[in-house]
């Protein structure tokens, strides 16, 4: 009966806010004369952000010992982080749980209706729940809550009201700084989400770097797209093994020649006794050195010595960009100046660097 009065309580309150604004502070709408004027959505627009920014601001500047704490429950979970929340906030949730999922926390969302109609089988004992609700009072909620605390399950709830049933079931309460909605009626969810899915990315990037999560292992997530081919590296791309074009310094132009037929890259890499990479010699200087005696020459007599090369870890964008500086098409990729591999341009181009 106290939850039923206080929400009874509220919707007075804002139904009378609602009034107030219609009376005083109306929304500026076409005028008598005409259209709306550019200048007035100019202005809306200006003040959503301003005001979203300035809540944003407040977040940044409350964050306490409740923020650590929940990293640290997050951190320490065997399981997965679950996401929930109902209407606008499960749209949020959506977005967190996908960043989390993205960045080393194995995450995924609920929809606290279906929940309750069996996807609470979904969350185990090893997992932890992450659940928003802007008034803390979420019907729909109730029974996530409740499977919480009957089995001991971690519980951090995003709100603005401490003194609402998310607030005060969870173990460890993120409470939202005291803002207005952006929107005129104060009504729509805009600013208070706008803190939830700030709130959502802090989380999941303090989480990043307390695990070291490196350029790597967000490739290992996001191997399709843009994104995924711009954290290719050479080693990805490369021709090594028996794909890899090369010969001893005393090795015959014959053999030279028969090297770079076989691996049709158009050049072929020189290395000395030990295996060190000396010089590169590409079609362009046999055609050079075209001789009746050329065959009976030796590698090193017309090899290029000291050619470009490329560390294992550079990116494929990188190797492009030094081929092109250069003006050649192939680099070989070195590791204490042994040839692990070779890149070609082609291969950046195909595998998207551009």
């Amino acid at each position: 009966m106290n939850e039923v009065a206080e929400l009874i309580t509220d919707l007075t309150s804002r139904l009378a806010a609602t009034a107030s604004v219609a009376d005083d502070t109306a929304v500026p709408g076409p005028s008598e004369t005409g259209a709306r004027r550019p200048e007035d959505d100019l202005a809306c627009a200006a003040r959503v952000l301003r005001t979203e920014a300035e809540a944003l601001g407040a977040l940044a500047d409350g964050l306490n010992g409740a923020f650590l704490r929940a990293l640290d429950l997050l951190g320490g979970v065997s399981g997965r982080v679950i996401v929930t929340g109902m209407g606008k906030s499960g749209h949020v949730g959506r977005k967190i749980a996908a960043t989390l999922a993205s960045t080393g926390t194995p995450a995924f969302f609920v929809h606290p209706g279906e929940a309750s109609h069996g996807d609470l089988g979904m969350i185990a004992r090893s997992d932890a729940v992450l659940a928003l609700s802007n008034s803390g009072n979420t019907h729909e909620l109730s029974d996530i809550i409740a499977y919480t605390r009957r089995f001991d399950i971690p519980l951090i709830g995003i709100t603005s009201r401490d003194a609402s049933a998310l607030g005060e079931q969870s173990d460890v309460a993120l409470i939202l700084p005291s803002a207005p909605e952006a929107c005129p009626l104060g009504l729509a969810p805009t600013t208070s989400t706008t803190l939830m899915l700030a709130l959502g990315d802090a989380l999941a990037v303090a989480l990043l770097e307390r695990r070291g999560f490196s350029a790597a292992d967000f490739r290992e997530f996001h191997p399709g797209g843009q994104l995924g081919r711009a954290l290719l590296k050479v080693t990805d791309i490369m021709h090594k093994d028996d794909g890899l074009p090369l010969c001893r310094f005393d090795a015959s132009l014959s053999e030279v020649i028969l090297e770079m037929t076989a691996k049709r890259l158009g050049c072929v890499g020189v290395t000395d006794a030990q295996g060190a990479l000396i010089g590169i010699i590409t079609d362009g200087d046999l055609r050079r050195h075209l001789a009746p005696e050329l065959l009976s020459e030796r590698a090193d007599r017309i090899m290029s010595p000291r050619p470009k090369t490329i560390r294992p870890k550079a990116l494929i964008a990188e190797a492009l960009r030094v081929m092109n500086d250069k003006q050649i098409t192939t680099l070989f990729v070195i590791e204490a100046d042994r040839p692990l591999g070779i890149v070609h341009i082609h291969d950046c181009l195909r595998a998207g660097a551009a």
